[in-house]
């Protein structure tokens, strides 16, 4: 049985933010949006058409103000969103014989929109298909989507946290599983096969993320043939995708027995990660939230490099507004999730909260983070 299209859109704050900016329609191209509005995950190959901005196989989604959606889809990815999307109107096109932006313009002209204006998102629409849009439809009034949709997804339904609690249960079940096989020798690429196996086994469609020995120094080479050694610190930050939405955390162990000066260190750094958590209030700015980490960190005689200490997660990617950034003024509300990550260096402990009047409450319980993991 489909899901209801309200279960996972914020329908009436999309209608809210449509008439503020006096939208008709908002056409959905970027995996973010096209997979929130229409509920579809496309897998593998599929899911690269919607990453790929000059796809000759792209989809788009038509949302309008009035009246049912539509999705433009092409032959081969026809099937599955007949079967999993909210959406009940789709117009076929054949993929590399007609470009799908054609399609695109013939469909908001049958919908009666050719001299709309019509949200797009201008970071991801290419300058060629703006081209052809504008010839086709030159009445149309053309506006940027993306803050738009932004600010829509921030706030999650209840259905939308039950499908982040999946994806967050899996990836910790994934940790603990394999965290206590590792063994002095053992080669950092291996865990991470490990890690990502049990999360495709399990249901993740998509799982990725990086882990490293703290005497490996480049992090984001990719995992490698670097062997652990006991005594080492280990770094993680995976995600694991479960119909669309991300299980997104950061889990620290150590190879071995903690030393003392291990456990000092994990500890200083559990501290401010736990102040830092309690600023996730509605109404403050994510700004301060990451000034607030940067002054803790200084306290403790540390300087905070890092470009963001968390983001919002959502469907299709988990790095999402509001960022937690320097100056970003963006304020947080009851509702939405942020994966907080304030660390230094291979200390990396990260959660996904949601942010309620009461409090952050924890999404990502199943892996104790108050000590050191101790491997082995």
């Amino acid at each position: 049985m489909k899901a209801a299209v309200s279960d996972f859109v914020q329908t009436e704050r999309l209608a809210q933010q449509m008439d503020e900016h006096g939208l008709d329609a908002i056409v959905a191209r970027a995996g973010i949006n096209f997979t929130y509005l229409s509920g579809l995950v496309y897998p593998g190959t599929l899911a690269r058409h919607l990453d790929l901005a000059d796809s000759p196989r792209g989809v788009y989604l038509v949302w309008p103000r009035s009246g049912e959606p539509r999705m433009v889809v092409n032959a081969i990815a026809e099937g599955l969103a007949r079967r999993d999307s909210f959406i009940e109107h789709f117009d076929v096109y054949e993929g590399y014989s007609e470009p799908p932006v054609e399609r695109l313009a013939k469909v908001i002209a049958g919908m009666g929109l050719a001299e709309s204006k019509i949200g797009f998102e201008t970071n991801f629409i290419s300058a060629a298909d703006w081209d052809v849009l504008r010839s086709r439809l030159p009445r149309m009034q053309a506006s940027d989507s993306v803050d738009l949709m932004d600010m829509v997804r921030a706030v999650k339904t209840p259905a939308e946290l039950g499908r982040l609690k999946r994806g967050a249960d899996l990836l910790d079940e994934a940790y603990l599983t394999h965290f206590p096989t590792v063994r002095p020798g053992m080669r950092e690429r291996d865990l991470h096969a490990a890690l990502v196996a049990h999360c495709l086994a399990g249901g993740s469609e998509f799982t990725h993320g990086i882990l490293n020995s703290q005497r490996n120094t480049v992090p984001y080479a990719g995992e490698s043939d670097f062997p652990f050694a006991s005594g080492d610190a280990i770094r993680t930050d995976y995600v694991a995708y479960v119909k669309g939405y991300p299980g997104h955390q950061s889990r620290c162990a150590v190879l071995g027995t903690p030393s003392a000066e291990q456990r000092r260190q994990y500890a200083l750094i559990r501290d401010i990660y736990n102040a830092a958590n309690d600023q996730l209030i509605p109404g403050r700015m994510a700004g301060e939230v990451y000034q607030f980490v940067v002054e803790r960190f200084a306290a403790a005689g540390m300087a905070y490099k890092s470009m963001l200490a968390g983001h919002s997660v959502g469907a299709w990617w988990h790095q999402q507004e509001p960022v937690i950034s320097r100056d970003n003024p963006r304020r947080l509300e009851e509702g939405m999730v942020i994966a907080m990550e304030p660390h230094v260096d291979h200390w990396h402990i990260q959660d996904m909260f949601v942010i309620r009047a009461d409090g952050p409450e924890l999404i990502s319980d199943k892996f104790p983070t108050e000590t050191i993991f101790a491997c082995g």
